[in-house]
């Protein structure tokens, strides 16, 4: 025989199911809801909090990482309804458990002729939630959550010490819960934060490329700026990462494991994009030095000395192209042996303004004093000047409103599919008339954006089309379309 009896029916459900009570924070004081947030941390994340914790000068200025870590937020479940659109449809929806625990609790509280705004804590609804640290590798997430509950109600952040991490931590967690415009105004009128400076402008003879620690911040710059709404902010670090390049997009990239955070990865298409973007900007760079050894390996006369012209200029002009372009790592001998791919260097990180810098040290190589302007630099500089120009177009970086609204046609990258058929090939002829238009030394010229877009769209590229009088082709230049 069982001996133990049922609870009786007057006796009301404790509306806090886990048992023993964490620390609660007041984000209001008369809250009449208690979100009892579980945060997660893997070992990863609490072994690199670790190791950046003890290059502090103060390491008491944040509590050592811990693998878990429960914290109750007493909060106004009417605030949550109106700056939360996750927050509405988990606790107004019949459907949810959530919802249903509150109306319970409410109804108990009834009961005993007790308001919700006065009970005590333990008496009012507890709604349970869990986080891990997968998106963010952000060890103290509840204090940015705490931070995010107090802006949703009006207050200030109490957090000192804003940094990067947590400004994105905090981005995230809002666009989880759904509540990115409050955050958004916040981040500009009431959060003082200075956005950490991750651009570099290239130093002469030196190989500058991007930190690991500095691409971390930039893409995290990317991503506060996606979520937030900060369309200026935006297009300055999309152009800022298609200018430098990424360790994601080198061809030998290896998954370490260190690369899952959520901004490792763009999302909205962003990631292929930015990619494809700086793949077709490269392509347009490279075909100049190739379009001008082509000229000089073919049968046709390079030398400008007129009827003294002379094919032994063209093969010293061309030896000389060749070492400087390999001297200078912009070109990569390969031959049929497999190990000479061996010999290719990684290039994703390569920032284009040191590729355009380098290429305008050219010698202005001679076979003798006669021949003047037989070398590659007096034909090649005013091409540089023109893709120069073409790089300050608005169509470089990605616009967040035509994102937003129209991504078909603020795309470069085709869409899926188109890559498997043929693709109508488009080829840009460089003239004079283009190289003098005094449109491309302004930034952000009328027109420029459409005409960039094309340039570096374009299929193959004709940079020297006025001297091959041989073409009777029709001219295929992309026009200034100014509609």
């Amino acid at each position: 025989m069982d001996d133990s009896a049922p609870a009786p029916d007057s006796e009301p459900l404790d509306p806090n199911p886990v048992g023993k009570l964490p620390e609660v924070v007041n984000i209001v004081d008369d809250g009449d809801l208690i979100l009892d947030v579980t945060f997660e941390n893997s070992k990863d994340t609490i072994r690199s909090t670790r190791v950046a914790q003890s290059k502090l000068s103060s390491r008491e200025s944040q509590p050592a990482p811990k693998k878990r870590a429960r914290v109750g937020f007493r909060v106004s479940l009417k605030v949550l309804k109106g700056q939360s659109k996750y927050f509405e449809k988990l606790l107004t929806d019949s459907r949810f458990k959530e919802a249903k625990d509150i109306s319970n609790a409410f109804a108990a509280l009834k009961l005993i002729n007790v308001k919700p705004e006065a009970a005590e804590v333990k008496e009012l609804p507890w709604i349970e939630i869990r986080d891990d640290d997968q998106a963010t590798h952000y060890a103290h997430r509840e204090g940015a959550l705490s931070d995010l509950l107090r802006i949703l109600h009006g207050k200030e952040v109490t957090t000192r010490q804003i940094t990067m991490s947590f400004v994105t931590t905090l981005a995230v967690l809002a666009d989880r819960f759904d509540c990115t415009p409050a955050v958004s105004k916040y981040l500009v009128s009431g959060l003082k934060f200075k956005w950490p400076v991750t651009s570099r402008k290239p130093v002469r003879d030196e190989v500058s490329v991007m930190s690991r620690n500095n691409e971390d911040i930039l893409r995290q710059k990317i991503l506060v700026s996606w979520l937030l709404g900060q369309p200026t902010r935006l297009q300055a670090a999309t152009k800022e990462i298609i200018m430098n390049g990424s360790s994601r997009w080198s061809p030998f990239a290896e998954d370490d494991g260190t690369s899952d955070a959520t901004w490792w990865y763009l999302q909205d298409g962003l990631e292929q994009e930015l990619q494809y973007r700086r793949q077709c900007i490269l392509n347009t760079i490279a075909s100049v030095q190739r379009h001008f050894l082509n000229l000089y390996t073919s049968r046709t006369r390079q030398c400008k000395r007129g009827y003294d012209s002379s094919a032994a200029c063209d093969s010293y002009q061309l030896g000389e192209m060749f070492k400087f372009f390999t001297n200078k790592n912009l070109m990569f001998p390969v031959d049929f042996s497999p190990g000479s791919l061996d010999s290719i260097a990684d290039t994703s990180l390569l920032q284009i303004e040191t590729i355009l810098s380098t290429l305008r040290q050219c010698p202005s190589y001679q076979i003798d004093p006669h021949h003047t302007n037989c070398g590659l630099r007096t034909r090649m500089l005013p091409i540089l000047d023109f893709i120069q120009g073409l790089l300050s177009a608005n169509s470089i970086p990605i616009t967040r409103s035509l994102w937003k609204t129209d991504r078909q046609a603020a795309a470069w990258l085709p869409p899926d599919g188109e890559g498997k058929t043929p693709v109508e090939a488009k080829l840009f002829n460089f003239t004079r008339s283009l190289a003098g238009d005094q449109r491309l030394r302004f930034e952000h010229a009328m027109g420029a954006d459409k005409f960039a877009k094309d340039v570096f769209m374009a299929s193959s590229w004709d940079w020297t089309a006025e001297e091959q009088v041989q073409d009777n082709l029709p001219s295929t230049t992309p026009r200034w379309n100014l509609r």
